[in-house]
């Protein structure tokens, strides 16, 4: 993981396996010094997220289950580990995929129109992730049911917090009068765009003749308001509201404290795709599973950085920085144990030696007295005790250039 999420900062997730593990300086050194590409290559390929001799009864009741259980132990992980501020946005989130999967999506609108869709709910003001759920299509028939509608989305999101006080924000996709009055039961209030088809919207909401730019017309009932901005000629906005209950307007642009409010807090699902989307981990793969996995990967970069902040408030660290510490901190128990690895390279080895600040005298500790020439090679097979003073490679009596002790120490006048 740590080297995936390296490859993402460094924007090399789509390069060659061969390409990230060169060894003629033109690739990052730490991949080549960590693992091998076989072994990388095979990680990979057989990572797997469910038990695979089950999945076949699981997936007959489940579309998702190849990854369901570890994605809600990761959701739950988000939830119990960070407590939202007071603005939370609902949205839809793609994870691009073109292969093959029953519950691929298309929309247009987006920057990955093709892919894997995820209902989020994110912190509007320092962009946690806090609840996720992938959108599985319609289930078998006898399997999970699964209401997909925008009220049953929204109100499954938000259950962890309810009777919080918080405002959920909402797109016209999920808004609707009954979801207001759901969220209002349950003590939290909301602002969104509202399609203008709706049956609970007055005809006269939607009449733009005669309505000059920049006008508003305001609707009230019990805890709840509608309004209808002009922003432009032939251009109506419709919201609702139940955290309002006035029409006040901003003098300087002339748009109600709604539209504002709705402005400044509807973007955290997409500030968070965009985040992503900056130092993106995925690797190309046929595998829709992998791409959740991916994708679990980014928002779990974010909200550790989120908890870090919270924790660390005098922390000014970029999110490139922390990534990037974040991978080095994964990285290296692992090379720790491989640089005690005395069948790697010699050179391997002591530029582990380096990147760890491990002293000579502690990486050379515990080897061999004696080793083969590496004039030799390996067909003479020849086994010496004698060293290079330098590069602590071993030589023969055939390869070794005398030297007197002043030339060797450097002391010579």
């Amino acid at each position: 993981m740590g080297l995936i999420l390296l490859a993402g900062v460094q924007k090399s997730n789509h390069l060659n396996v061969e390409e990230l593990f060169r060894t003629d300086g033109g690739s990052v050194e730490i991949f080549r010094l960590s693992i091998s590409a076989q072994r990388f290559q095979f990680l990979l390929r057989v990572l797997r997220f469910d038990d695979g001799s089950t999945r076949q009864q699981r997936k007959a009741i489940d579309k998702i289950c190849h990854i369901r259980e570890v994605f809600e132990k990761f959701v739950q992980n988000c939830k119990n580990n960070y407590t939202l501020s007071a603005f939370v946005t609902v949205d839809e989130k793609m994870e691009s995929f073109r292969g093959k999967c029953s519950f691929r999506q298309y929309i247009p609108n987006k920057p990955n129109p093709y892919g894997i869709k995820i209902q989020a709910l994110c912190d509007s003001k320092v962009f946690y992730t806090f609840n996720m759920e992938i959108y599985p299509g319609k289930q078998p028939n006898e399997g999970l049911v699964c209401d997909n509608s925008g009220l049953a989305v929204v109100q499954r999101l938000s259950e962890p917090i309810f009777n919080t006080g918080r405002n959920v924000i909402t797109e016209n996709w999920y808004t609707s009068v009954p979801l207001a009055e759901m969220l209002l039961q349950r003590g939290l209030t909301t602002v969104g765009t509202i399609r203008k088809n709706k049956k609970e919207i007055p005809p006269d909401f939607n009449v733009l003749r005669g309505r000059s730019v920049k006008s508003n017309m305001f609707g009230f009932r019990d805890n709840m308001v509608l309004v209808s901005h002009i922003p432009k000629k032939g251009k109506n906005v419709l919201l609702i509201s139940t955290m309002h209950n006035d029409a006040k307007t901003d003098v300087e642009t002339g748009k109600p404290d709604i539209i504002l409010s709705y402005n400044d807090t509807k973007g955290g699902v997409d500030v968070v795709d965009r985040l992503c989307a900056n130092y993106d981990c995925a690797r190309a793969t046929r595998r829709w599973s992998m791409v959740v996995f991916y994708a679990m990967l980014n928002v779990s970069t974010i909200n550790s950085q989120v908890i870090y902040i919270a924790n660390n408030s005098n922390s000014k660290s970029l999110r490139r920085h922390f990534i990037e510490n974040l991978a080095m901190k994964l990285i290296e128990p692992h090379i720790r144990e491989r640089q005690t690895q005395l069948n790697l390279p010699r050179s391997l080895r002591q530029r582990l030696s380096e990147i760890l600040k491990i002293d000579e005298v502690t990486e050379t500790a515990g080897r061999s007295r004696n080793g083969r020439c590496y004039k030799c090679g390996w067909q003479k097979n020849r086994k010496t005790k004698y060293t290079c003073h330098k590069c602590k490679k071993y030589l023969c009596l055939e390869h070794v250039v005398p030297s007197c002790s002043n030339c060797l120490t450097g002391d010579e006048e």
